[in-house]
Protein backbone atom coordinates (compact mmCIF):
# COMPACT_ATOMS: atom_id res chain seq x y z
CA UNK A 1 0.00 0.00 0.00
CA UNK A 2 1.40 3.18 -1.46
CA UNK A 3 1.03 6.42 1.37
CA UNK A 4 0.51 9.70 -0.23
CA UNK A 5 1.61 12.59 1.82
CA UNK A 6 1.87 16.11 1.47
CA UNK A 7 4.36 18.45 3.90
CA UNK A 8 3.18 21.69 5.08
CA UNK A 9 5.79 24.06 6.84
CA UNK A 10 6.90 27.94 6.58
CA UNK A 11 9.84 27.12 7.80
CA UNK A 12 12.20 25.71 4.13
CA UNK A 13 14.86 24.25 6.20
CA UNK A 14 12.21 21.99 8.45
CA UNK A 15 10.23 21.04 5.53
CA UNK A 16 13.26 19.69 3.04
CA UNK A 17 14.16 17.62 6.41
CA UNK A 18 10.49 16.26 6.80
CA UNK A 19 10.08 15.49 2.74
CA UNK A 20 13.78 13.70 2.72
CA UNK A 21 12.75 11.76 5.77
CA UNK A 22 9.21 10.72 4.12
CA UNK A 23 10.67 10.01 0.87
CA UNK A 24 13.25 8.14 2.29
CA UNK A 25 10.42 5.34 3.75
CA UNK A 26 9.49 2.27 1.46
CA UNK A 27 5.66 2.80 0.47
CA UNK A 28 5.51 6.96 1.01
CA UNK A 29 4.63 8.86 -1.70
CA UNK A 30 5.57 12.68 -1.12
CA UNK A 31 3.17 14.68 -3.31
CA UNK A 32 4.16 17.58 -2.60
CA UNK A 33 5.52 20.17 -0.12
CA UNK A 34 3.59 23.89 0.73
CA UNK A 35 4.74 26.56 2.56
CA UNK A 36 1.67 27.98 3.43
CA UNK A 37 -1.58 26.13 4.38
CA UNK A 38 -4.25 27.74 1.80
CA UNK A 39 -2.19 26.10 -0.99
CA UNK A 40 -2.14 22.90 0.95
CA UNK A 41 -6.05 22.93 1.48
CA UNK A 42 -6.62 23.85 -2.10
CA UNK A 43 -4.39 20.58 -3.36
CA UNK A 44 -6.35 18.49 -0.95
CA UNK A 45 -9.62 18.90 -2.77
CA UNK A 46 -8.28 18.76 -6.05
CA UNK A 47 -6.32 15.32 -5.33
CA UNK A 48 -6.39 12.12 -3.24
CA UNK A 49 -4.13 12.44 -0.29
CA UNK A 50 -3.60 9.56 2.25
CA UNK A 51 -1.86 11.73 5.05
CA UNK A 52 -1.08 15.07 5.80
CA UNK A 53 2.11 16.80 8.16
CA UNK A 54 1.55 20.02 8.53
CA UNK A 55 3.34 22.30 11.33
CA UNK A 56 0.76 24.10 13.67
CA UNK A 57 1.79 27.71 13.67
CA UNK A 58 1.60 29.01 10.55
CA UNK A 59 1.24 32.63 8.88
CA UNK A 60 -2.15 33.22 7.77
CA UNK A 61 -3.86 30.13 8.40
CA UNK A 62 -2.83 27.88 11.53
CA UNK A 63 -2.40 24.32 10.86
CA UNK A 64 -4.71 23.41 13.43
CA UNK A 65 -7.40 25.39 11.15
CA UNK A 66 -6.19 23.92 8.26
CA UNK A 67 -6.53 20.21 9.86
CA UNK A 68 -10.21 21.49 10.93
CA UNK A 69 -11.02 22.55 7.18
CA UNK A 70 -9.54 18.82 5.84
CA UNK A 71 -11.75 16.79 8.79
CA UNK A 72 -14.81 18.46 6.95
CA UNK A 73 -14.90 17.11 4.05
CA UNK A 74 -16.36 13.53 3.49
CA UNK A 75 -13.24 12.11 1.65
CA UNK A 76 -10.15 13.62 3.48
CA UNK A 77 -6.73 12.77 4.58
CA UNK A 78 -5.56 11.72 7.94
CA UNK A 79 -3.22 14.71 9.52
CA UNK A 80 0.11 14.85 11.53
CA UNK A 81 0.58 18.04 13.63
CA UNK A 82 3.79 19.65 14.37
CA UNK A 83 4.94 21.61 16.92
CA UNK A 84 7.68 22.81 19.02
CA UNK A 85 5.08 24.12 21.69
CA UNK A 86 3.37 21.23 23.37
CA UNK A 87 0.20 22.63 24.38
CA UNK A 88 -1.04 22.50 21.19
CA UNK A 89 -1.41 18.34 21.51
CA UNK A 90 -4.52 19.64 23.43
CA UNK A 91 -5.72 21.48 20.51
CA UNK A 92 -4.65 18.82 18.03
CA UNK A 93 -7.04 16.18 20.29
CA UNK A 94 -9.85 18.28 20.18
CA UNK A 95 -10.14 18.42 16.57
CA UNK A 96 -9.27 14.54 16.52
CA UNK A 97 -6.05 14.98 14.42
CA UNK A 98 -4.62 11.45 13.41
CA UNK A 99 -1.44 12.62 15.68
CA UNK A 100 1.00 14.99 17.05
CA UNK A 101 4.87 15.15 16.89
CA UNK A 102 6.65 17.23 18.98
CA UNK A 103 9.76 19.08 17.62
CA UNK A 104 12.29 18.81 17.08
CA UNK A 105 11.13 15.43 15.60
CA UNK A 106 13.52 12.57 15.08
CA UNK A 107 13.37 10.51 12.32
CA UNK A 108 12.20 7.40 14.32
CA UNK A 109 9.10 9.26 15.54
CA UNK A 110 8.04 9.66 11.41
CA UNK A 111 8.63 6.25 10.87
CA UNK A 112 6.60 5.54 14.06
CA UNK A 113 3.66 7.47 12.64
CA UNK A 114 3.69 6.23 9.00
CA UNK A 115 3.68 2.78 10.65
CA UNK A 116 0.99 3.98 13.16
CA UNK A 117 -1.16 5.20 10.16
CA UNK A 118 -0.67 1.88 7.80
CA UNK A 119 -1.84 -0.36 10.57
CA UNK A 120 -4.75 1.59 11.18
CA UNK A 121 -5.60 2.09 7.44
CA UNK A 122 -4.81 -1.97 7.60
CA UNK A 123 -7.45 -2.20 10.28
CA UNK A 124 -9.85 -0.03 8.77
CA UNK A 125 -9.54 2.30 11.88
CA UNK A 126 -9.35 5.51 10.15
CA UNK A 127 -12.12 8.23 10.73
CA UNK A 128 -12.64 7.98 6.85
CA UNK A 129 -13.34 4.29 7.06
CA UNK A 130 -15.09 4.21 9.96
CA UNK A 131 -18.10 7.40 8.94
CA UNK A 132 -18.32 5.13 5.74
CA UNK A 133 -18.77 1.47 7.49
CA UNK A 134 -21.62 3.81 10.01
CA UNK A 135 -23.34 5.34 6.92
CA UNK A 136 -24.03 1.96 5.05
Amino acid sequence: MEIKVIVVDNSPELKERLVSILSGLEGVMVCKSFDDAVAAMQYVEENQIDLVFSDVVMPEISGITLASMIYERDEHPEVVLLSGIPGFSLEAWKIRAFGFIIKPYTRAQIVDMVKKYRQAAKEGLLERDVVHQGER
